[in-house]
């Protein structure tokens, strides 16, 4: 199979998106964010983390493309921009799940237990 520039892109591009993935407080904003629209002060309580940490993080998330975010007076709140991103992490998931031999968590209880474990580790 020849490579042409195109393609070398595409593969170029696919493999930023995953670097972005490979955070796991990333895939928890994603997750929390699935349910709609969500202020960074909401998101940070979510996940567990300080303002600052949750804001580096969306900063990193928006960057990618994944995220979109919009003022509504001094706040601002983000949503998704690829949905499918979605799609995609409860594809991974479901491979993490088979591997540790345990169902599959919904999105609202990994979110859940995520910000547990923030909290007590």
């Amino acid at each position: 199979m020849e490579l042409t520039e195109q393609t070398l892109e595409h593969y170029r591009l696919h493999a930023d998106v995953c670097r972005v993935l490979t955070d796991p407080k990333r895939l928890m904003l994603l997750d929390a964010l699935r349910a709609g629209e969500r202020s960074v002060g909401d998101l940070a309580l979510a996940i567990g983390v300080a303002l600052p940490n949750a804001s580096q993080h969306l900063a990193v998330l928006r960057t990618a493309g994944l995220i979109e975010g919009r003022r509504i007076g001094t706040t601002v709140v983000y949503r998704l921009a690829e949905p499918a991103i979605a799609d995609a992490c409860d594809i991974i998931s479901a491979i993490v799940a088979r591997r540790l031999g345990r169902a599959v968590l919904p999105a609202a209880e990994r979110a859940t237990n995520a910000s547990i474990h923030a909290i007590q580790g």
